[in-house]
């Protein structure tokens, strides 16, 4: 690839962004990060990225942390802000990449190559995904669903400017309840091909 691509992907808790990002990521040979950013981001920092995930894409306590002079003591805002670096050392040095969340289509924003995506679903559909991954009953997939979507939510709008999930704020949102998984998968394979042409 002759330009660099960079595929941020919004989504849903239960619409299968996850696993639609890495299908994506093989189909255009990316590296692909989501929670392993952490990984990536504790190696460089020399601090275990599992003992910073419990921290990973959750909202500041805005009641018992403050900041000073440009520096938080909130361990959550921390941890989102050394992600943000990363992303943006890896988008100026040209680099191609699948990232899921972490606000990149706002924090990545005009950055040349940069495809914004954002992965919606219907309530039933998600709540059987959820369901069948986390071998959960109806009533907790329902309240793990609005309790990560709520978190999602909380902690995009501290970040960015744009509202999470507003469809004005990524290139395309697509609903992959309508075609399934590998019809949703091919149609922004498609989409992101002709946007690379163009």
């Amino acid at each position: 690839m002759d330009k660099p691509l960079i595929i941020s992907i919004g989504r849903e808790f239960g619409s299968g962004g996850h696993a639609i990002g890495e299908e994506l990521a093989k189909r255009f040979s990316l590296a692909f990060f989501d929670h392993n950013l952490l990984e990536h981001v504790g190696e460089e920092k020399n601090i275990s990225g599992e003992a910073m995930r419990q921290y990973d894409e959750r909202p500041r306590n805005l009641f018992l942390t403050r900041t000073v002079r440009g520096y938080s003591n909130s361990i959550r805002e921390n941890v989102a802000n050394m992600q943000f670096d990363y992303l943006r050392r890896m988008a100026a040095e040209g680099k191609s990449f699948v990232i899921v969340g972490r606000c990149a289509e706002s924090i990545l924003k005009g950055t040349p190559g940069l495809i914004t995506l954002f992965i919606l679903g219907d309530f039933e559909a998600k709540r059987a995904r959820v369901e069948r991954i986390y071998h959960l009953s109806p009533e907790e997939a329902e309240h793990k669903m609005s309790r990560m979507d709520w978190e999602r939510k909380s902690y995009h709008n501290y970040y960015c400017k744009g509202k999470w999930g507003d469809s004005r704020n990524y290139d395309l949102s697509i609903n992959s309840s309508r075609l399934g998984f590998e019809g949703t998968v091919e149609m922004l394979e498609t989409y992101i091909r002709a946007r690379i042409r163009a």
